[in-house]
């Protein structure tokens, strides 16, 4: 049913009559980005319906980021949220629907009536602990957890309005894009480092918010933003007024650094016996806002509840000051915080080599292991590799260094040459040897078995190389490309590629054994293709194709699969295009994606390419389907993530920058686990670059920026 137009004089007279087949009854709040209404289904059921503003609903992008939110806004529907009940993303303003929940926020509540009694207050507590358990076992951060987003119900709190997707109107704005949440309740690192925050973030909002419920006022209190966020970061928070019996449990959760910071089950467990059952909150009596033929007290604005409800017609609904700072560069660099380095030594000297773990000595049960790799220098991420049973992993400093898989052992290591100034990254080769080389070469290849060096492969310029089967492919970036044998390091061809400028070799496919180049054009109009023989250099076909595309990989039945990015812009791609087996005879589909993508990279199943962001949002679309189909979408709330690897069980891993591993069940699109940061002098690290995870047999083998590698039993990604 269209949208029907009111004909009143107030504000929300040009709102739409109807969502759907929902009637919208009366306004129950507005905020930035909609505006929520009470409304009722055909059986009676009252909803509170979010209407998105029509200056967004033209904005496609916005339209796929609120796609976003409503799919993540379904996982998270539980005891402790406002459920999902229907939803339409695609229509003229798009909507959501959630269960209406009487109640009033514990903003008005305080506000009203002053802060909780201790036994309301632990009550809450645990309430929020559990609801925020089941948002992070749903692979969600809040992001904006504060008193005007908690309704207080006489079944225990509900949490709403959920910072899924990132809402354009933030109130403080980076170069590098927005920091999310409201001050006085984000965490350090929300102001520090927006694109890292993690679950952490909400634990951290959690103690604020039980310190406002407690004294009526935060633990940072300034009528500054810029202040608040400095002391945020700096200051010790303020928690006078606090129970004594629960001030150290909230000090803990405003711990500055995350890992210090409990996790909602540890609140939960803090918290028992469970004695504050005894008095159940009952909502104090409130204004009613002025209903249809409504005779219910309490509210349950779904999103954007930071307005009080509106009052008696005529009035009109009262908005609190936003908070828009003016631009400054002194404040951003008041806020910025360097990490401090540190020189991780190797777990024990390497100049000769040990003999592995015997796997009659493997015990059933896999015990996880940490192994510090890094020699010296500022740390990093060390990146590694597995092949015929062994582990090898290289960083800064350390040129290659094989690893016990089962133990994490150092067994023989190689310092780094010193002209090396980039990490390199190992790479099987051939039987009995292993390769090493930096993102530009050269490449060098060592001895399997005690490290001993081998052949090296040095061009004259620095060169981008791929591993294919037995060779390896080199390009120099203007134009020459050449291969090598794996087994001797000789040169097997070189010779420039018929129409041509400066090929890129892009992913290998072992089963057709066959390598794609590619190259886009100048005006990034078209790109031509091309698959060659490693071993020759034979072209076996080329192709023009339109748009500026970069292969990815192959489906199942030999489908190339190549991301094409928007327009000139290398950074967003908004579709995938399709080359059928047989190159140039294949047929060409190109299907959208649902929003751009910064993509970190994909990985392939079947027809199924899951398509990780850097965001850290994860996608699983299916190929197959005539014009490709979303199978489900993930918001992990990962920063500066590593390419995805599949492995066995329906799992999916990749790392993230301050060195956590996140496990991700294929089949259900549910984050099933995920390690913790790892530390760095007792700080969080965080590396420019993510290697991607290992994974071999029943075990992830995940690098972090403090120069350590650690293995994960990966049958068990929970108990992680």
């Amino acid at each position: 049913m269209p949208p029907l137009r009111g004909t009143g004089a107030e504000r929300y007279a040009e709102e739409p009559e109807y969502a759907g087949d929902y009637r919208l009854q009366a306004c129950l709040g507005s905020g930035g980005m909609g505006v929520v209404h009470l409304a009722s289904s055909a059986s009676g059921l009252r909803l509170a319906v979010k209407v998105v503003h029509a200056r967004y609903a033209e904005d496609p992008e916005f339209r796929a980021r609120f796609r976003q939110e409503v799919a993540a806004a379904r996982r998270v529907s539980g005891a402790f949220t406002a459920p999902v009940v229907d939803a339409d993303p695609d229509a003229e303003r798009p909507w959501m629907a959630t269960l209406y929940v009487p109640g009033p926020t514990l903003a008005d509540q305080v506000k009203r009536n002053g802060p909780l009694s201790p036994a309301e207050l632990r009550r809450l507590t645990a309430g929020l602990a559990e609801a925020l358990r089941d948002i992070h076992r749903a692979g969600v951060v809040h992001r904006d957890l504060k008193p005007s987003n908690v309704l207080l119900t006489d079944t225990g709190p509900k949490v709403i309005d959920f910072g899924i997707s990132r809402p354009v109107d933030s109130d403080l704005h980076t170069e590098t894009g927005k920091l999310i949440g409201s001050p006085p309740f984000m965490a350090p690192e929300q102001f520090q480092r927006p694109r890292e925050v993690g679950p952490a973030a909400d634990v951290f909002a959690l103690g604020s918010v039980l310190v406002h419920a407690a004294t009526g006022h935060g633990p940072f209190d300034s009528d500054s933003p810029y202040i608040v966020a400095y002391q945020v970061v700096h200051d010790e928070p303020d928690l006078t007024g606090v129970p004594a019996d629960l001030a150290p449990l909230v000090a803990r959760c405003l711990a500055k650094e995350p890992v210090a910071r409990p996790t909602p089950a540890q609140i939960m467990q803090a918290l028992l016996p469970p004695s504050y059952a005894a008095e159940a909150f009952i909502p104090a009596q409130r204004r009613r806002p002025a209903l249809p033929e409504d005779e219910d007290a309490g509210h349950a604005p779904a999103w954007d509840a930071d307005t009080p409800v509106r009052a008696p017609a005529p009035a009109v609904p009262r908005r609190g000051p936003r908070i828009r700072p003016r631009p400054t560069i002194a404040v951003a660099a008041a806020l910025a915080l360097t990490a401090a380095g540190l020189y991780a030594a190797l777990s024990r000297p390497a100049d000769r080599p040990e003999t592995p773990t015997s796997p009659d000595e493997v015990a059933t049960s896999f015990t996880g292991w940490t192994t510090g790799l890094q020699k010296y220098g500022p740390s990093s991420a060390p990146a590694c590799t597995h092949d015929a049973g062994a582990l090898y992993c290289a960083a800064r400093g350390v040129g290659l260094a094989r690893l016990d898989p089962v133990t994490g052992r150092i067994l023989w290591s190689r310092t780094a040459p010193v002209e090396q100034g980039s990490p390199e990254v190992p790479v099987p080769l051939a039987e009995g040897l292993v390769g090493a080389a930096a993102p530009t070469g050269p490449l060098r290849a060592y001895a399997a078995g005690d490290g001993a060096p081998g052949w090296t492969a040095r061009g004259k310029l620095p060169e981008v190389y791929r591993p294919a089967g037995e060779a390896v492919v080199l390009s120099d970036g203007v134009g020459g490309i050449r291969a090598v044998d794996a087994r001797g390091g000789k040169e097997l061809w070189r010779h420039g590629l018929t129409g041509f400028g400066v090929p890129r070799p892009g992913p290998y496919d072992a089963p057709s054994g066959l390598l794609t180049v590619s190259e886009a054009s100048e005006d990034a109009t078209h790109t031509r293709v091309a698959a060659i023989r490693p071993a020759t250099g034979e072209v076996v076909w080329q192709r023009n194709l339109d748009g500026n595309l970069d292969p990815l990989g192959r489906t199942g039945d030999g489908t190339l699969v190549l991301a094409a990015f928007y327009g000139a812009d290398a950074s967003l791609v908004d579709a995938l295009v399709l080359l059928g087996p047989g190159g140039d005879h294949g047929a060409v589909r190109r299907l959208s994606l649902p929003y751009r993508m910064d993509l970190r990279g994909v990985a392939v199943s079947g027809a199924v390419v899951h398509l990780l962001d850097a965001d850290g949002h994860l996608t699983a679309f299916d190929t197959a389907a005539p014009k490709g189909k979303v199978l489900w979408d993930l918001e992990t709330a990962a920063g500066n993530v590593s390419p995805p690897v599949l492995g066995p069980r329906d799992r999916l891993y990749f790392s993230v920058q301050d060195g956590r591993l996140l496990a991700v069940d294929t089949v259900r699109g549910a984050l099933v686990g995920q390690t913790r940061p790892r530390l760095r002098n007792g700080r969080l690290g965080y590396a420019t670059t993510v290697p991607a995870p290992v994974v071999a047999g029943d075990r992830v083998f995940g690098t972090a920026p403090d120069g350590s590698v650690f293995a994960v039993d990966a049958r068990d990604p929970a108990s992680w």
